[in-house]
């Protein structure tokens, strides 16, 4: 008779070819309207999370509600993963295509860092979220509060304040905003369940 084996987590334990370099730079730290999007990722104790690798995915400020009502197209440019033709490794983002994707592992202090532009036709930015102990990657919003589309989200205006504030990034002056993650307790970050 054999024992059940325990469950695996979702990672990541080590960095090879997750984090890579300039992850956290969506847009060039020069290019004109850049924001700075930064926190904490906090286990249910309130502790820091030293390990977690966070996945951000949005369109450009570029594209706008078309007139009948519906989101534009969000197809990014490619140029996230390039690599070196020498050498095989990963050289990273060129520095000039905004590509809506970015991947930001945190610190040991739990902390991240992402740089970026607002998109255009959602007050948000999708978030998932990969860290020790988690069965599955999860999924969140980083929402705007100045984004002219923050006050007609569907979704936040049908979340209970406490779950809305959960969601929505702190401005700390005109470009920067500040959103920790809270993977569990009292003040738990409003997780996304996609069917």
């Amino acid at each position: 008779m054999s024992l059940p084996t325990p469950a695996q987590t979702v990672g990541p334990f080590f960095g090879y070819a997750l984090p890579f370099p300039d992850g956290g730079n969506v847009a060039a730290a020069t290019a004109p309207g850049v924001i700075t999007v930064h926190g904490r990722v906090h286990d249910g104790a309130g502790r820091p999370v030293p390990d977690a690798l966070l996945e951000f995915w949005q369109s450009g400020p570029e594209h706008s509600r078309r007139t009948d009502g519906e989101r534009g197209a969000r197809a990014g440019r490619p140029g996230s993963m390039r690599r070196d033709q020498v050498t095989g490794g990963f050289l990273g983002r060129d520095g000039v295509d905004f590509t809506g994707f970015g991947r930001v592992a945190t610190d040991p202090d739990g902390h991240y860092t992402l740089r970026t532009l607002p998109p255009g036709d959602a007050p948000y930015l999708s978030v998932c979220v990969f860290a020790r102990g988690l069965l599955h990657h999860l999924f969140t919003r980083a929402y705007l509060t100045d984004h002219p589309l923050h006050g007609a989200d569907p979704l936040l205006s049908a979340l209970t304040p406490q779950r809305r504030a959960s969601l929505e990034c702190v401005r700390e002056d005109e470009k920067l905003h500040r959103f920790d993650i809270h993977l569990q307790g009292e003040k738990e970050t409003t997780f996304l369940v996609f069917e």
